[in-house]
């Protein structure tokens, strides 16, 4: 029976797509000891896995530590996790075999832990990959451009912490994009290579297996026959992001009272006292079942975050993209490219841009057509079943 070690210590983003991954993998006899933050716990071991935590507390504070203005701080952030991670992963697996490793792509310590315990390892890319090429020109401004007087601290932290890593664990890194992509010699892209930007630069070592979708064994408190044959408008800024009062009132102010049925979702960080009147035509919940929804959707209004991004256009609905940080700017730009929907600035929009930009995605067939497309290009590229064909044949080369 093959065994494999998963370390993963990112945000539902990070997580979600390897539930189907893990479900798969064990359905087919595989053992998986997942390795996360204790809030995962229960998802992980209803798809079967054996899990361990490291202290998530710890974790992030080593993380931010590091910095947040530019990604080298982000880097260096990842390197501190090094002496919480790899100490609590190696004492928690002493004395256990496994045949692979599979690591998170932007999880800093999966190299690392690839390398220490000598094993065959598996790059999980839950968001578009990068090659060395491409993150090295995501770099360049911040070494041309940046004053000397703070590029100088932090790489002079970077080299400080790289040393410390070898002398520790022995383990040499040669790069700052060793640590935040932990290239491997297998890497899983959940997406496929015609919305990866620039898909075709990478070799066969990347295997775009498409959206890895599953059930979340979540249990959201939904009727779903009020929105049957409505065709609604869902809105959803995700689980990080969704503090906006100020947005879902712009929203009740541009498509409320219309004939367009809404269905809101507003997270756990906003009370509905602070709404105020909430129009009729709008379903306003904290949490609503993302997948089941969209099976119904006419449009999309979404932050941009992988795995919504690509849950909208697995069920072929068109999108209106308000990115809000991280990797979401690139999806929103990659999702107007190829014309499955409109990017827009959050911080600008009125109500009247929000509600023509409505009005023009789903009046337009074009979108649709598009949408559709990519809808079945998603569903042909195989999911999380092809990414288990993957890692089973990788495993077995080896």
């Amino acid at each position: 029976m093959a065994r494999f070690l998963f370390v993963n210590a990112g945000s539902e983003g990070h997580i979600n797509p390897t539930l189907g991954v893990v479900q798969e993998l064990t359905s087919r006899g595989a053992e998986v000891v997942y390795v996360t933050i204790e809030a995962f716990r229960e998802h992980l071991e209803r798809a079967g896995a054996s899990v361990r935590t490291i202290d998530d507390q710890k974790f992030i504070k080593a993380f931010v530590s590091g910095g947040r203005n530019y990604t080298l701080e982000r880097i260096n952030g990842l390197l501190r996790t090094a002496d919480l991670v790899i100490p609590s992963v190696l004492e928690q697996i002493k004395g256990e075999h496994f045949d692979a490793i599979i690591h998170d792509s932007m999880f800093g310590c999966g190299r690392l832990l690839a390398q220490i315990l000598k094993l065959p390892a598996i790059n999980s890319c839950t968001s578009f990959a990068q090659s060395k090429e491409s993150f090295d020109k995501m770099m360049e401004p911040f070494f041309t451009e940046v004053p000397a007087e703070i590029v100088k601290p932090i790489t002079d932290t970077f080299q400080s912490l790289t040393e410390s890593v070898k002398e520790k664990y022995g383990v040499e890194i040669q790069s700052p994009y060793e640590v935040f992509c932990n290239p491997a010699p297998l890497t899983i892209v959940y997406t496929t290579r015609e919305f990866q930007p620039s898909g075709e630069a990478f070799d066969p070592t990347y295997k775009f297996v498409g959206p890895s979708i599953s059930s979340r064994f979540t249990q959201e408190n939904f009727d779903m026959t009020a929105i049957e044959g409505k065709k609604p408008i869902y809105i959803s800024l995700g689980t990080v992001f969704n503090r906006a009062v100020d947005f879902y009132k712009l929203c009740f102010e541009a498509l409320g009272n219309t004939d367009h049925t809404i269905v809101m979702s507003i997270g756990d960080k906003t009370q509905f006292s602070e709404l105020g009147e909430i129009p009729k035509n709008f379903i306003v919940k904290n949490y609503v079942p993302q997948t089941e929804v969209l099976q119904y959707a006419s449009l999309f209004i979404t932050h941009g975050g992988m795995n919504s991004t690509q849950e909208g256009l697995y069920y072929g609905v068109p999108l209106l993209v308000l990115p809000q940080g991280a990797d979401q700017p690139i999806i929103a730009q990659q999702v107007a490219k190829i014309g499955a929907g409109l990017a827009l600035h959050m911080q600008s929009l009125t109500a009247t841009q929000l509600r023509e930009a409505v009005e023009h995605v789903v009046g337009h067939p074009s979108f649709t057509k598009t949408v559709a497309d990519v809808r079945e290009s998603f569903r042909k590229a195989g999911g999380y079943q092809q990414a288990v064909d993957e890692i089973l044949a990788f495993r077995g080369s080896e």
